[in-house]
């Protein structure tokens, strides 16, 4: 082997293999960004390819933050009367509301869920405190866990509603629940409960 080949061979860039673990082997999680500061820490889009974490951070506290945010929706929506333990069920209603909602908006959908749940979670709440037996409500801010928490149990509920011994399939619902949320309508159930919310801590100042 000559000097140019050698001196050829060393020059070149090593060839990088691109990230293969694509969310339900289509959505690439690389490419989401989280557009709300405050939830940056706590909306994990770690690149797997079947969002389940086999309970490995069941036990851990605060742990569900490093929990893929796609599983975090998907348990919630299984924690439902019709739903419980049905994960396998619930996974596939996420995956076919995911292909309804990028034939409607041409996004990512894992862009478009983190986008709801930035535009549903309230960021204000009220608390009772006892003043002399009296119960007075108090408005507090809220912390970006909850604010996901509580933004995940309004888009479950929409979902439960708008398919429970209705014509539309659950995925049918979730696409147009987070579409709509995501693009902070008020028509979105999970919405109009946030805007309902911070309207009563509003008042509590």
């Amino acid at each position: 082997m000559s000097a140019e080949e050698i001196a050829q061979e060393t020059t070149e860039a090593p060839v990088v293999e691109k990230n293969t673990n694509l969310l339900f082997n289509k959505w690439d999680l690389s490419e989401v960004k989280v557009n709300d500061p405050g939830l940056v820490r706590y909306v994990s889009v770690d690149s797997l390819i079947v969002a389940h974490s086999c309970g490995r951070k069941q036990k851990q506290q605060f742990s569900k933050s490093e929990m893929l945010i796609v599983e975090r929706l998907i348990n919630r929506l299984m924690q439902t009367e019709n739903n419980t333990g049905k994960k396998e069920l619930t996974t596939r209603i996420v995956k076919d509301s995911f292909e309804i909602i990028y034939k409607k908006t041409n996004k990512n959908p894992v862009e478009v869920l983190i986008d709801a749940i930035a535009n549903a979670g309230p960021r204000e709440e009220t608390v009772r405190l006892k003043y002399g037996g009296i119960n007075v409500p108090k408005s507090v801010d809220t912390a970006p866990q909850r604010r996901i928490d509580t933004a995940l149990f309004f888009i479950a509920r929409a979902v439960q509603q708008g398919s429970r011994k209705k014509k539309r399939s659950a995925a049918a619902v979730l696409a147009d629940e987070l579409i709509a949320a995501a693009a902070g309508d008020t028509r979105s159930y999970a919405v109009a409960k946030k805007e309902e919310r911070e309207r009563v801590a509003k008042s509590a100042r």
